[in-house]
């Protein structure tokens, strides 16, 4: 089972005890897998879904908010890409779908006339848990998000600009910074920081697995900052051994053209403590002069050899 359909597995068990957030869940479910339908003038209402756990949890939230049960049903005939079933939860107008649409803000009354309103409606997100609750039920709907084991990638795909506009304000009122993407005609709120995708599933009281996706960021956090220590300490070490060998070049150029004995004794010192030493990093190499020298004084001393060496005609 992939993360998101865990996180989503996790929300059906969230518990939704006030009305107002149950209206505001149910509203936000039914904006992003929900479906009106009109037949002699009247409205209904479908809800779709490829999750079971959603679909009863849902037909529970109707039944207790409105006292509704509507029916549900199994369609085998729209079965998704890799298998499963599509779980439909139909309204009728006798069991007052019209009144549900309008309560959930899906429909407007204008002039005396139903219209099918567009956006998140302020009236059903007045407080900071409808917020959440909402939240909540679009991402039963339709959200994604990818293994944090892979990558960080979180969203929430909309038909419309301005529901996306919508949500994504939404989103960032819990101080989250969400962005819109238009992809293959449809518009993406997404999220892509670790710190962000984390605080959402707080938002959405997804607790276990914030818990679950934190301890995979700070693994692989571990493991990146250990990896880049190492390929420091690597680049250390090679740089280290490439100046070891340019110091001996240098050392054994001078001594083939003009002899060692030519050198100050001090320089002449530092030559042979290269050369007895050719592995040894610098600071190693100093401490084993007599008397012990320190980093800079040794590496002042073998920059003075290099340009000895550089001052000989090749």
């Amino acid at each position: 089972m992939s993360f998101a359909l865990d996180v989503k597995k996790e929300l059906t068990t969230v518990p939704v005890t006030k009305k107002c957030c149950q209206l505001a869940q149910i509203a936000g479910f039914l904006r992003f897998a929900g479906s009106m339908t009109i037949s002699d003038g009247k409205w209904g209402v479908r809800i779709s879904t490829h999750n079971p756990a959603v679909a009863r949890l849902f037909k529970t939230l109707i039944k207790e908010y409105f006292g509704t049960k509507g029916s549900l049903s199994i369609d085998n005939a729209d079965v998704p890409v890799g298998g499963g079933h599509t779980y439909e939860l139909d309204i009728t107008p006798e069991m007052n779908s019209e009144g549900i649409l309008r309560e959930s803000e899906m429909l407007g009354v204008k002039e005396g006339y139903n219209y099918m309103t567009d956006g998140i409606s302020a009236d059903i997100i007045r407080k900071r848990c409808c917020k959440k609750a909402y939240l909540r039920g679009a991402f039963l709907a339709c959200g994604t998000m990818t293994d944090p084991a892979k990558t960080y990638h979180l969203e929430l795909p909309c038909d419309r600009e301005y529901l996306a506009g919508d949500v994504r304000k939404l989103i960032n009122s819990f101080g989250l910074k969400a962005r819109v993407a238009q992809r293959r005609g449809r518009y993406v709120v997404y999220l892509k920081d670790a710190e962000q995708i984390s605080d959402f599933l707080g938002v959405i009281g997804a607790g276990n697995h914030l818990l679950r996706f934190e301890d995979v960021r700070v693994t692989k956090e571990v493991r990146g900052r250990v990896n880049r220590i190492n390929n420091c300490e690597s680049a250390n070490l090679q740089k280290s051994v490439n100046a070891a060998q340019k110091q001996i070049s240098d050392i054994k150029k001078i001594e083939k053209n003009r002899g060692l004995d030519s050198l100050p004794l001090k320089l002449r010192q530092a030559a042979a403590l290269r050369l007895e030493n050719p592995e040894l990093p610098l600071a190693e190499l100093a401490a084993l002069a007599d008397p012990p020298l320190a980093k800079s004084g040794l590496n002042h001393r073998l920059a003075k050899l290099a340009d000895i060496a550089e001052s000989i005609a090749d």
